[in-house]
């Protein structure tokens, strides 16, 4: 039964920004060190795990009440492999360089505690279509900050956007240098603290934790 534009406007809105899989609940961030020196590979990740959390969120949710509770996880990470078999043959069949730039990455969405954990937490306990939503919004909260962290380490360690230079070869004359720490993981790992910070700074959500 559908529910009010309202309903999924909240469930949106919370796995994008109040609830953050990675600002808000610190999960997926192996993936988000590793995959972000690009923005190509970051999109990809941030659309496959997307796809893999809503499509399994679904499946679980609509299987829940005959799952027995003593197998349950088995049957989820059985869901959750099929899709990311399924993902990662579609990325080698049409994103084939990226999908090797991605290397074992896309494989191990299976351990990731976004994907089980949406299942666990939400699928479980929800309709089908508020666990598509729900899993739709995580995915898109994952993928915003690895955008952002792809963004800023690809600009300052590379000074290109996706793959094309950006900064005159003046500035370069002028003595700017790229940020070599940016193209390494300590420098995702910076990107998303100042990210974790900043979001748990602005106006209304320190507040909104502390109550």
């Amino acid at each position: 039964m559908l529910k009010s534009k309202e309903h999924y406007y909240e469930i949106l809105v919370k796995g994008i920004w109040k609830e953050n899989p990675v600002a808000y609940q610190v999960l997926g961030i192996c993936s988000a060190l590793a995959v972000t020196v690009q923005m190509s590979t970051a999109i990809v990740m941030a659309v496959a795990l997307t796809v893999v959390t809503a499509c399994s969120s679904f499946i679980i949710s609509s299987m829940r009440r005959h799952i027995p509770s003593n197998i349950r996880i088995i049957v989820e990470l059985a869901v959750i492999a099929s899709l990311v078999i399924v993902t990662d043959e579609v990325l080698k069949a049409f994103f084939y360089d990226v999908s090797k730039q991605l290397s074992i990455f896309v494989g191990l969405i299976i351990t990731n505690c976004i994907v089980l954990g949406r299942a666990e937490a939400f699928a479980l306990a929800n309709n089908p279509i508020d666990s598509f939503v729900d899993g739709i919004a995580n995915g898109l909260g994952y993928g915003l900050i690895l955008v952002l962290v792809a963004f800023l380490r690809e600009l300052l360690g590379a000074g290109k956007f996706f793959g094309f230079p950006v900064i005159p070869q003046f500035v370069y004359d002028l003595g700017f240098q790229n940020m070599g720490l940016m193209v390494l993981a300590p420098g995702a790992f910076f990107i998303i603290g100042l990210l974790v910070w900043l979001k748990n700074s602005l106006p209304g959500i320190s507040s909104e934790k502390r109550s």
